[in-house]
């Protein structure tokens, strides 16, 4: 789950919303809130940023150089503490992942996890998604997006909070190849509701009727097997643009 988590019980009463407006210079794809560090994770983040860390700058990035070869590219938004960006990329040597996150400790846990595996397919971005790939990602650049458990923002006054809005699935889809996916999972099913609505709604098609089976690449998480233990549930939503 992504470091935005967010318990609805937590959640407070005032409203500083981030709304989603691609014309906005104030545009946030996430709300910022503070993480504790670990020693290790500061460490690992120190180390490994200058090496596999793609600065942000508002012009276009040459995804080739950053990885050092051509490979299809995969893009992860809000990779939480990365254990699930990690899995996915020590079963799939032959992509490249690029992932974006905002916050330290994720950021921080993730460049261990990359240390550890010595992973050489992944690359972090730590910043903004909606400005990264507003300013940064040219178009047709990756095969496929993940978009996993974001934060639901479970108040129906938050939901203009929500990151699956129409504008990002449409800026999403600009970023697609022909033919490449958007595949979004949360384990709230207004949510997921929300999420197959908006989609739906947008230029990509669905590949399922209606919600999809969990694809073989991404693994369950912890916190997603305790939530089926418990009989609740987690849905997968798979679009793509046409080709």
């Amino acid at each position: 789950m992504s470091a935005t988590a967010w318990d609805a019980a937590t959640e407070p009463d005032t409203d500083p919303a981030p709304v989603h407006h691609l014309s906005s210079r104030s545009i946030r794809s996430f709300v910022l809130r503070q993480g504790r560090m670990s020693p290790a994770q500061q460490r690992y983040l120190d180390e490994m940023m200058p090496k596999i860390g793609i600065p942000y700058r508002p012009e276009p990035v040459d995804l080739t150089t950053a990885f050092g070869r051509i490979a299809p590219k995969i893009l992860e938004i809000g990779f939480g503490m990365g254990e699930t960006t990690a899995e996915i990329a020590a079963s799939h040597p032959e992509t490249d992942y690029l992932g974006i996150e905002v916050h330290n400790p994720g950021v921080g846990a993730l460049c261990k996890l990359i240390a550890e595996g010595n992973l050489t397919n992944l690359r972090i971005i730590r910043h903004d998604a909606v400005e990264v790939l507003r300013d940064m990602i040219p178009d047709g650049a990756f095969t496929g997006v993940h978009v996993f458990f974001p934060d639901p923002w479970r108040k129906a006054r938050h939901y203009k909070r929500r990151l699956i809005q129409p504008d990002f699935v449409a800026l999403i889809g600009q970023k697609l190849s022909p033919g490449g996916y958007l595949h979004c999972a949360t384990d709230w099913e207004n949510y997921a509701e929300w999420m197959l609505e908006t989609l739906s709604a947008s230029a990509l098609e669905n590949t399922a009727n209606g919600f999809a089976p969990r694809p073989l690449y991404r693994p369950p998480t912890k916190f997603e097997n305790r939530g089926l233990r418990l009989g609740h549930g987690v849905w997968d939503i798979v679009f793509r643009r046409p080709r």
